[in-house]
């Protein structure tokens, strides 16, 4: 709906593909050399050398998905069927199915209205039986990682990092996705790099680099056109099962050139972020949670919080509100079959009760915000949220 003459922002399109994709997807689509292994220097395995130098890690494993890294990271840490995983309870449902998908067990931990995970109920749930961490930074919200790693490192158990929403953010200016023994990234439509579809899986450890690789589908001696891990590979050869998850040549010649336009998207993304959440931080009835002091965020959304008393069916109308005025606010736990909800992943089974998580849910709000939007469109979308909270709250 306009406002004074202005229509509402696009915050759904992302940013056109870089000339450079079009001019590779051409000569791809030319030769018909869409498969990885074709060659050894095809644009999966260029993409792969580029990405690891990028983010300042020995190997990088280019994939079909986020979710499928998350996978092979389990796989290629030999989980035994059955092996319980630390996950916090606020992730996309594609993480503990990823982690059912290896066989294993989630154990949901407790996050809090900042959207990070509960250390007192993470310290609580990370008893021996414990065999691996998986750190979902959601939204690009970055949980504890000193606090984290500290405690697993004591325990001699490994932590994954599901990185999907946290290209570019830094902790204590270290790049996450590298903090953990695995990082797993996502160029999904709607993350900073947007190739539809894509995940990459980093490691400074060349046997976990090995099995990812040829689990991913490196059959029969394809691993030979991944360099450096030649006697790894050998060990390994004809010894795990292939789940041909490999990325493909076309997503990665979308991905390459996006790299260099990361910093900018970046920046770009944190300064709109920070401008719409001080102007609805002035709002006695809204809350954007901080960074923690080590984090220097990235983001391309914003989450804040309905701050006081409010009911579900004010928090509903909110959202109708804002609707109205063009812009989509949601609710997490007022969204029918949201998939960030914890209660909807019935394919758990005996879903855990979750007080602090369900909570934060019932009140914690999602808007698009891409890094490519400009002062006025963030104007826009301010104005309309705190228009529509001074209709619902008077």
């Amino acid at each position: 709906m306009p406002r004074d003459g202005q229509p509402a922002p696009n915050c759904y399109d992302a940013e056109p593909i870089p000339e450079a994709a079009r001019a590779e997807i051409d000569r791809l689509l030319a030769s018909g050399d869409l498969f990885r292994y074709t060659s050894e220097n095809a644009p999966v395995a260029r993409l792969e050398a580029e990405f690891a130098a990028f983010m300042g890690v020995k190997y990088a494993v280019a994939v079909s998905s986020c979710s499928q890294a998350l996978f092979l990271s389990m796989k290629a840490l030999d989980l035994p069927r059955g092996a319980r995983v630390l996950v916090p309870a606020f992730t996309f449902a594609a993480v503990p199915s990823a982690i059912v998908h290896a066989d294993c067990t989630p154990v949901l931990v407790e996050v809090g209205a900042n959207f990070r995970i509960d250390l007192e109920d993470f310290r609580a749930k990370f008893d021996d039986s414990i065999a691996a961490v998986m750190i979902s930074h959601m939204r690009g919200h970055t949980s504890d990682m000193d606090a984290i790693m500290a405690l697993a490192e004591e325990r001699g158990v490994p932590v994954i990092e599901d990185a999907a929403h946290s290209l570019g953010t830094l902790w204590h200016g270290r790049k996450i996705g590298t903090i953990g023994k695995i990082g797993c990234l996502s160029f999904q439509s709607y993350k900073l790099i947007n190739a539809g579809e894509g995940g990459i899986l980093l490691t400074d450890d060349p046997e976990i680099a090995a099995r990812a690789v040829i689990m991913s589908g490196a059959y029969e001696h394809n691993w030979k056109k991944h360099p450096g891990l030649q006697n790894s590979y050998l060990q390994w050869q004809n010894e795990l099962p292939l789940y041909n998850c490999r990325m493909q040549n076309l997503s990665a010649a979308v991905i390459r050139p996006q790299i260099a336009e990361v910093e900018r998207r970046v920046n770009d993304g944190r300064a709109n972020h920070d401008y719409v959440a001080e102007r609805l931080n002035t709002s006695e009835w809204l809350d954007v949670p901080p960074a923690l002091a080590p984090e220097t965020r990235a983001p391309d959304s914003l989450q804040f919080n309905l701050a006081g008393d409010w009911s579900d069916e004010e928090a509903r109308r909110l959202q109708s509100e804002t609707k109205a005025r063009g812009v989509s606010v949601q609710v997490f736990g007022l969204s029918q079959d949201n998939a960030r909800a914890f209660w909807n992943w019935q394919f758990l089974g005996e879903v855990p009760e979750l007080p602090k998580t369900r909570a934060m849910l019932m009140r914690a709000c999602d808007t698009r915000l891409p890094a490519r939007l400009k002062q006025p469109d963030l104007d826009y979308i301010a104005e309309a949220i705190l228009d529509a909270v001074a209709v619902v709250k008077g």
